[in-house]
C-alpha cells in the first residue's frame, strides 16, 4: 500500500532540496531489432503510439503519409500516432532496422513531440548523433538468459526513460531554432507547472477561493514577469487545464495517497495538507473524486482482499 513522505515542522531543516514529483506512465509496445531479407516490404500501417525507427546498418524505403524517405544507416525517424507510413528494401539489398513504439502521459513531452514539424533526422543532425549511443544501448543484444524477467523489464524502462531525457533535451534545442515563440510557451507553462507543485509540497492550500489569485498564481505571473491571464492562457495551452484545475489535481493525488496509509486518521491527514478542519477537506476530496474520504479509504482496504479473489 502506498504512502506519502510527510515533511518535518518547519524550522527543523537544517538543509533541504525538494526534487519534482514524478507521476509518470510510459507504455511501451513492439520494441524489436530486425534484418530484413532482399525482398522485404511492410504494408501500409497505422498504429495510436509515437514511433521511434532507427536504421543500424544499409538503408529503407519508408513512405510518411504520401512523402518517401530513403532512411540510411544512422537516420532516425520519429513518427507521430495515426500517422500512415510503409517501408521496402532498396534495390534488393537486406538492411537492420530497430523499432520502438511507446505512449507516455507527460502533457509537457508530448506538447514538444505534437510541435515537430520534422519526420526524419539525418545521421549528422544534433538529435540523430545525440540519441545513438543510448538506441546502441537498448537494441544490443545482450544474454539475459540468468535474469528474472522482472529484473529486464525494469531495466528496459529505465534504459528507455534514459533516451526519452536525451530525446527531450535534444528536440527542445531543435524546436528553439525552429519555433522560438511556441518553446518559449512550453518552457513557461513548465516553470509555472513547478511553482505549482512547489505550493502542494508546502502544503498550503486554500481550497474555497473562488479565483486563481488565491492559488498563487498572481505571485507565480510576477515572478516571470507576465499577467495573471497570460500566465492562465499560456498555461491551458500547453496542458489543456488551468493552473488551478493543475493544483486540485496535485493536491487530490496528494490525498489519495495519505489516505492510503492507514496509520494517519482522516484528521491528520487534513490538517498535513492545510484545511482549518476535517468538515472542509471532506468537502473538497468530494467535490473533486465524488466521494468521501472515508468512503476512499475503505474501497483501498477492500480492494487487495477482492483482487485475491
Amino acid at each position: 500500500m502506498s504512502t506519502s513522505f510527510i515533511p518535518p515542522e518547519w524550522g527543523q531543516s537544517l538543509a533541504e532540496t525538494i526534487f519534482p514529483d514524478v507521476q509518470t506512465t510510459m507504455n511501451l509496445f513492439g520494441i524489436h531489432l530486425r534484418t530484413v531479407s532482399t525482398d522485404w516490404q511492410y504494408p501500409i500501417h497505422d498504429h495510436p503510439q509515437y514511433e521511434i525507427n532507427y536504421v543500424l546498418q544499409g538503408q529503407q524505403l519508408m513512405t510518411v503519409g504520401s512523402q518517401s524517405y530513403v532512411q540510411q544507416e544512422g537516420d532516425l525517424m520519429i513518427l507521430s500516432p495515426g500517422t500512415s507510413h510503409s517501408s521496402r528494401t532498396i534495390d534488393g539489398q537486406s538492411f537492420t532496422y530497430f523499432c520502438i513504439h511507446f505512449d507516455i502521459d507527460d502533457r509537457l513531452f508530448l506538447s514538444l513531440l505534437e510541435r515537430l514539424n520534422q519526420v526524419i533526422f539525418r545521421q549528422s543532425s544534433a538529435v540523430a548523433q545525440a540519441l545513438r549511443p543510448h538506441l546502441l544501448k537498448i537494441a544490443q543484444p545482450i544474454d539475459h538468459t540468468d535474469e528474472h524477467i522482472i529484473t529486464r523489464r525494469m531495466r528496459l524502462q529505465a534504459a528507455v526513460f534514459e533516451l526519452f531525457g536525451v530525446l527531450w533535451e535534444a528536440i527542445s534545442n531543435e524546436a528553439a531554432g525552429l519555433a522560438p515563440a511556441s518553446y518559449a510557451h512550453v518552457e513557461m507553462a513548465h516553470q509555472i507547472a513547478a511553482r505549482l507543485q512547489g505550493i502542494a509540497n508546502r502544503n498550503i492550500v486554500q481550497l474555497e477561493a473562488t479565483s486563481d489569485s488565491h492559488y498563487g498564481i498572481d505571485d507565480i505571473a510576477a515572478e516571470l514577469g507576465i499577467s495573471p491571464s497570460h500566465c492562465n492562457r499560456i498555461f491551458h495551452q500547453v496542458f489543456a487545464i488551468s493552473p488551478r484545475s493543475y493544483l486540485s489535481n496535485l493536491v487530490l493525488h496528494k490525498s489519495k495517497l495519505l489516505l492510503s496509509d492507514q496509520r494517519m486518521s482522516i484528521q491528520d491527514i487534513a490538517s498535513i495538507l492545510g484545511y482549518r478542519d476535517i468538515a472542509h477537506f471532506s468537502r473538497q476530496f468530494k467535490r473533486w473524486s465524488g466521494i468521501s474520504p472515508s468512503h476512499y479509504r475503505k474501497n483501498q482496504m477492500v480492494m487487495p482482499s477482492e483482487c485475491k479473489a
